[in-house]
């Protein structure tokens, strides 16, 4: 199983439970997983964290395409199934508009070009005036959770080293 994240678990981890500077592990579990080939991202997802100029954007461009994948012609062959059901259902022309713009669009197509999970802290709404992700998801049969769910699927661990000892 390989999962795509979208940037609200990069963006949440920095800021509450996974900060870079205090739980590492995390970030070096992201990493590792990617090189096993499990754990990815899109371009357009990097593309947003760049957009941050923080700490968060450093460590993005660190990773490269090799986490940040690009769009290529398998994932554009996708493109019209998600923007048709996306405009087939209730949704307001703005929220359509909107949706075919941002990275969200994108990251549904990977998933459907490469059989991905797709991982995001968003929850299904039933709202005309925005487009969540797992209705989407729902809606073209596509897998998704949350990144607890995949930490605790994939049986991540982040346990403390031996702590040195006071000096006396």
């Amino acid at each position: 199983m390989t999962y795509l994240l979208d940037a609200n678990v990069f963006i949440q981890a920095k800021n509450l439970h996974y900060g870079l500077d205090f739980c590492p592990a995390f970030w070096e579990w992201l990493v590792t997983r990617n090189v096993a080939g499990t754990v990815l991202s899109i371009d357009k997802v990097g593309d947003e964290l760049a957009a941050g100029a923080d700490e968060l954007t450093a460590w993005a461009a660190q990773r490269g395409n090799g986490f940040f994948r690009r769009t290529d012609a398998a994932v554009a062959a996708r493109f019209g199934a998600v923007s048709a059901w996306v405009t087939g259902q209730q949704y307001e022309p703005a929220a359509v508009n909107t949706f075919l713009q941002v990275a969200d669009f994108y990251l549904v197509a990977h998933a459907l070009a490469g059989g991905h999970v797709v991982v995001t802290h968003e929850v299904a709404a039933n709202s005309p005036r925005r487009i969540k992700i797992p209705n989407v998801c729902i809606g073209l049969g596509l897998r998704f959770m949350t990144p607890y769910e995949m930490l605790r699927i994939e049986r991540a661990r982040f346990v403390l080293g031996a702590r040195p000892m006071a000096a006396a």
